[in-house]
């Protein structure tokens, strides 16, 4: 050892009468040493933070791993969302912490299925790094592909712009769905999912605070603390973007949509979905694998004939389906689609409804809007058979009754003629899609997640329902013992107009109500207000709206017959008896 240790010393500390070839020669050594070790802790570290070493060596987790390749992040290293991005020496730490709660857990078996990621880095240190909320500005068009269950597969398409929106309030921005980043907004949950939110805070621009509680939940505010609260960001929403599965029925319309099942197949809709909810159902992925298999069975006995003359439409159905059960059924860690809740929508997991819902409210009543063109527009239904989509973005003045937070609430009980003025009606609250108050996207649809029919919501909407409603003289209770003639009253009279004369009370008021006031009325948009003969005769904020005798003069007649459509244009005969009415000097 002596030796070794002298020979040692004696190479790395030569004497300075050396030649400069045996003084150099140490130098060199240490350096190559260095770099060779620099490089192998490079490599070493890089192979380590790799997607394929998490989740095939480290710790074999085919649920995050499988899935994560199915992703649009799939190229994004799996340390970049979990632990973040940050320099070295704080990286190594974290690496430590992950390391030893990882390898803990495997020894000592402390870990439960579904595995549940506890410890995620915020927003801000993992999606923040290559996406900047405050640049989404744009909105986006979506198509939703649906197949009926019929033989033919028949095939509707929704149609919807997403108002991804964003960017920041200093720009003018700081709308639609990516509002929720730029505005500080705290929640507390009373599970680890995040699905039961009974408790929503927002902080407002002037730093005032709202606050929204669940009406249903009974939940006291004053039993938690400013710390049990959690900021809302990025993952509060996209929790599963890099891990989703699709419900089945999802899965089955895409796989159609994409090719991949063929919509020639006859009931392959329905069958296809059968035959992956019959999967799921199954105790192992092979058993699973093998159910999916008994579609060319069916096929070959009920459409011989088909079958026969497409037996690879077949096969390429089957595998399709057994390629889909292998990303999203993992019955060995207790994974499918129904285990982790997808926060980024609201149809098979509450997700926006958790706040959303109509049911968390302030304490005078106003919700957290649960209204669907907040953060899209109004779903718009197209059948195979149509040739195009008429895509409605609305735009323009919206009335005050719109304007209350309760208003997807409200609007089936406050529907009346006013609404024409604005949207086609034809039958309204239907699924006909003949209209826009029937469209199938919205009354077709059954909404799990929203509180419409919340028993501690009805009186606050009953109530509003009725401040907003036309009010009605209360009948004076009636005493047995007067003498009294307790004979029901004649109904009014219509009023109509007398023979070759349009009055305002037969005619033009009653149009004005079903066409105007709701703009033009208690709310006096331009401060005119048609609701009543005297108000319209006073004009608005332009002029005299009716000058008697005078049509050519009259703002009304002017506007309506400009060549800019007004927002509630009239019809060549409304115009026409408008006219009429001014021209006879617009009598009562």
């Amino acid at each position: 050892m002596k030796r070794i240790l002298g020979s040692l010393k004696s190479f790395f500390f030569p004497p300075s009468t050396a030649p400069v070839a045996v003084r150099i020669l140490p130098l060199l050594t240490i350096a190559v040493v260095m770099l060779l070790l620099f490089v192998f802790t490079t490599v070493a570290w890089e192979k380590t933070n790799a997607t394929a070493f998490c989740g095939e060596t480290c710790h074999t987790m085919p649920p995050q791993y499988l899935t994560h390749m199915a992703s649009y992040h799939s190229r994004v290293l799996c340390e970049d969302c979990h632990m973040g991005r940050d320099v070295l020496a704080v990286m190594i730490p974290r690496k430590i912490m992950y390391s030893w709660q990882t390898g803990s857990a495997m020894v000592t078996g402390h870990y439960e299925y579904p595995i549940v990621a506890r410890n995620m880095r915020p927003a801000i240190d993992a999606c923040e790094n290559c996406h900047k909320p405050e640049t989404f500005s744009n909105d986006k068009l979506v198509q939703i592909n649906h197949y009926a269950e019929d033989e033919a597969n028949s095939l509707t398409t929704t149609y919807l712009s997403l108002k991804i929106g964003g960017g920041t309030s200093r720009e003018g921005l700081g709308y639609g769905i990516h509002w929720h980043v730029e505005n500080p907004i705290y929640f507390y949950s009373v599970d680890r999912e995040r699905q039961q939110i009974p408790y929503v805070v927002v902080t407002n621009p002037d730093g005032s605070k709202t606050e929204y509680i669940d009406v249903e939940s009974g939940f006291d505010p004053a039993s938690i603390k400013q710390e049990d609260l959690q900021k809302m960001d990025c993952i509060t929403c996209h929790n599963r973007v890099a891990h989703a599965i699709e419900d089945p029925a999802t899965s089955v319309n895409s796989l159609i949509s994409r090719g991949l099942i063929s919509e020639q197949i006859p009931f392959i809709r329905k069958n296809a979905l059968e035959a992956l909810n019959k999967a799921y159902a199954a105790e192992s992925e092979q058993a699973a694998q093998e159910s999916v298999t008994e579609l060319s069975a069916y096929y070959q006995i009920t459409y011989p004939d088909f079958y026969a003359a497409n037996p690879k439409l077949i096969d390429d159905t089957i595998t399709a389906l057994q390629d889909q059960i292998t990303i999203s059924k993992f019955p060995d860690q207790k994974v499918d689609w129904q285990t982790h809740p997808d926060n980024n929508g609201h149809v098979t997991a509450p997700g926006c409804f958790r706040c959303h819902d109509g049911q968390h409210l302030t304490s005078d009543g106003k919700s957290v809007r649960l209204e669907c063109n907040i953060c899209h527009s109004i779903p718009v239904v197209s059948e195979s058979t149509q040739i195009n989509a008429l895509l409605q973005l609305n735009r323009g003045y919206e009335p005050e009754s719109h304007l209350n937070s309760n208003w997807i609430n409200l609007h089936r009980t406050v529907f009346d003629e006013t609404c024409q003025s604005c949207h086609t009606v034809e039958d309204p609250g239907g699924i006909s899609n003949v209209s826009f108050c029937s469209n199938s996207a919205c009354h077709g649809a059954k909404y799990d997640y929203a509180g419409f029919n919340a028993p501690g919501l009805r009186e606050v909407i009953a109530a509003q329902a009725a401040a907003m409603a036309t009010p009605t003289p209360t009948p004076k209770p009636i005493d047995p013992d007067d003498d009294v003639d307790i004979t029901p009253a004649a109904p009014a009279a219509v009023p109509t107009d007398p023979p070759g004369m349009v009055t305002w009370n037969g005619t033009v008021g009653p149009m004005f109500k079903s066409r105007c006031v709701a703009c033009h009325g208690t709310n006096a948009m331009g401060a005119l207000d048609l609701s009543t003969f005297a108000t319209t005769m006073s004009g608005g904020k332009d002029g005299m709206a009716v000058v008697p005798g005078k049509p050519e003069e009259s703002m009304l007649v002017k506007i309506q017959s400009g060549p800019q459509k007004h927002f509630g244009q009239l019809n060549t005969e409304e115009l026409e008896k408008v006219i009429e009415w001014i021209k006879a000097g617009a009598p009562e």
